[in-house]
């Protein structure tokens, strides 16, 4: 049994409103919403920092919870409304972002699975294969290596793991992605780890690459992170990205 929080924050600084951005006639976090409640969580709610969101989540039949607005992340947000809700230490949320209306039920559902059967673990997370070497030099694509039973080793924004040997070079002569992964960005928690990473500071890690998960690695906190058994559709940061949503949707904002 797992439950889904979706934090939704209204004030994003590349688009303002994201969550209520409409696709299709419907908000965009109506979309999220629906997908997690595809997954069969035995609960789905919405955080958020705005009652324009709130409003928005009751008139499409979603419980949310206003949350304070002063979070710096959405891992923060839902620690609140954890402790708030006094969930019980095991039981396992996944935080599903607001704005990944794409995102496959299976992948939720996954990521609660491989929390669940990893005893001893605290967080559990999906990569996918990186596809090219433009892909693996991206430093908005986040990469994870691990070690052989699956636990996070590092989260980077470069292009990890580096084939020495095909790249005599070195940055521009890269031909080998082969072996690297793409981190998606879904995470189950134990709701007691949940806790504890919300109150842990921020490492210099985390503040060098401004990637929270390494928090957890900084602190001695287990990743176990699984082959994702679907690929994510993209998430909504931009207009651009809004529109090509839509475009994948077979629709026009």
């Amino acid at each position: 049994m797992f439950r889904v929080v979706i934090p939704a924050r209204y004030a994003s600084t590349r688009l303002p409103g994201k969550a209520l951005r409409e696709l299709a006639g419907k908000p965009m976090v109506q979309w999220v919403y629906e997908r997690a409640r595809a997954s069969g969580a035995h609960e789905v709610l919405i955080a958020t920092d705005d009652d324009l969101i709130v409003r928005a989540a009751h008139s499409f039949g979603a419980p949310a919870q206003m949350t304070a607005r002063g979070h710096a992340s959405g891992t923060d947000r839902i620690a609140e409304v954890a402790s708030a809700r006094g969930w019980a230490t095991q039981e396992i949320i996944v935080n599903v972002q607001g704005d990944e209306p794409l995102i496959p039920a299976g992948l939720i559902a996954q990521v609660a699975a491989v929390l669940e059967g990893s005893a001893g673990v605290d967080i559990a997370t999906l990569a996918t294969p990186i596809d090219s070497v433009a892909e693996l030099m991206e430093p908005s694509i986040v990469k994870v290596v691990t070690d052989v039973s699956g636990r996070a080793l590092y989260f980077s924004r470069a292009p990890i793991p580096w084939n020495r040997d095909s790249a005599a070079g070195f940055l521009g002569s890269q031909k080998d992605f082969s072996g690297a992964r793409r981190h998606i960005g879904i995470y189950a928690y134990r709701v007691g780890a949940l806790l504890k990473l919300s109150r842990l500071p921020a490492g210099e890690l985390e503040a060098r690459e401004k990637l929270e998960q390494l928090r957890a690695l900084e602190h001695g906190m287990s990743i176990q992170v699984a082959a994702a058994c679907a690929r994510p559709g993209p998430d909504v940061n931009t207009l651009a990205d809004l529109e090509r949503v839509s475009a994948l949707m077979g629709l026009r904002t």
